[in-house]
């Protein structure tokens, strides 16, 4: 009989992407094939969770499952890799020892779990207006000087938007000449090429 776990120590990193794009096979865009299934690892790739202070997780065709692991990596954020860029949100999983958890030996290891809705909204497309990266699409505000912040492209956010990162490129000198600002988005293109809306 599988167990539904719980772990308290579950912190919201980030949130908030949006979009849903799909793979060949029907997978999100990032989903690793190497799915552990339900209750073999603790939010292990291709597992599901709920929402709210505590997440949990539960099986992918629970009424109560939001959203889904598009992978799962083991240590701190800062020392490996980085979510797919479909990720709506990130949950770190700091260690604990838990009554119950995948293996029995009694602990749950420090680490973090890529997450993508599984159902709309999804932050982390483009024009979401969050989610963990700045992607070509997407539409900013300027927060203070010097600083832009993600906001959605069709108007439904907190602030309006004012620009629209339209490309991303090597180095500045790629971007075109009508680019009226230049964001830092990280990856192999990481300079923003964004327009004023």
């Amino acid at each position: 009989m599988r167990r539904r776990r719980t772990m308290g120590a579950l912190l919201l990193a980030a949130a908030l992407i949006t979009g849903c794009e799909q793979a060949r096979g029907g997978a999100p865009v990032g989903f690793e094939e190497t799915a552990t299934g339900y209750g073999a690892v603790f939010l292990g790739p291709g597992e599901c969770s709920t929402r709210g202070r505590d997440f949990r997780e539960v099986p992918c065709g629970s009424e109560r499952a939001v959203a889904r692991v598009l992978t799962r990596y083991a240590g701190p954020p800062a020392d490996g890799p980085v979510c797919p860029r479909t990720t709506d949100f990130v949950l770190h999983v700091s260690e604990s020892r838990p009554a119950a958890d995948e293996d029995g030996d009694g602990a749950v290891a420090q680490g973090y779990a890529c997450m993508r809705n599984l159902r709309p909204p999804h932050p982390g497309d483009p024009g979401g207006g969050g989610g963990p990266y700045t992607v070509a699409g997407d539409c900013l505000y300027g927060s203070r000087e010097g600083q832009v912040k993600e906001t959605a492209c069709d108007g439904s956010g907190a602030r309006r938007p004012e620009y629209r990162v339209a490309e991303a490129v090597e180095r500045r000198s790629r971007c075109p000449a009508w680019t009226d600002l230049y964001v830092e988005l990280g990856g192999e293109q990481p300079v923003g090429c964004a327009r004023r809306l």
